[in-house]
This record gives structure tokens, sequence and C-alpha cells, in this order.
């Protein structure tokens, strides 16, 4: 089964302490070495970012360059993992070291139509 772990930003700016860069590290050669880690990256600060809205059912999309403001919205990056059960997804996310570093971080879980 395959599960997206979001990884999402917080209020704090964009971009992790080497210690949690460390931490991170470490989290993702526990993964290769479970092999269950299919992919795993950071994505660069929303200040970089492009947002595509579709406002109205055959309108023109309207394009929104970052930064976005609204941190409950943001992703940091994503872990893709092949699990035998959403069980299993659970607990390699609760074995994530804290997104943020700062006890806000926050993972989303998602399984992956295959």
């Amino acid at each position: 089964m395959l599960f997206m772990m979001i990884v999402k930003a917080s209020k704090y700016p964009e971009g992790p302490s080497p210690e949690l860069q460390e931490a991170m590290t470490k989290y993702n050669e526990d993964l290769v070495e479970a092999g269950v880690r299919v992919m795993a990256k950071g994505l660069h600060p929303s200040s970089t970012g492009i947002r595509i809205s579709f406002p109205d059912n055959g309108e023109k999309p309207v394009v929104t360059d970052g930064p976005f403001t609204e941190s409950k919205e943001l992703i940091a990056g994503f872990f893709l993992i092949d699990v035998k059960s959403r069980e299993e997804a659970i607990e390699w996310a609760m074995r994530a070291p804290d997104p943020q570093g700062r006890g806000e971080g926050q993972i989303e879980l998602r399984q992956v139509f295959e």
C-alpha cells in the first residue's frame, strides 16, 4: 500500500535547523533500511511557489506568486512509503522527528491510488 506522508509547514520561517536536518537524515536512512521508502523530498519555500486557482467553471485560471502566508495550507515536504497496512504507515509517521522541531509539527497521511 502506498502512503504519502505530507509534512505540513508551520508559522516559523521555512527551512530545517541543522539538528532537525540530522534527525530527518537518520529517519530517511531508517526508511531506506526497512525497504519502505519510495521517495522523500523537501520543498522550496513558498516565496518561490506559484498557485493556480480555478475560480469558476470555464473561466481562465488565476496565477498567484508566493509567498503564501496561511501556513496551515503549506506543505514543507513529503515522504512516499510502500507499506503492508494502514497501521504500518501510522507507525512510520509516528517515528518521524517533529518536522518543525518546535512542538508544532504535523504530518498528514494519505493513501495513494494504485
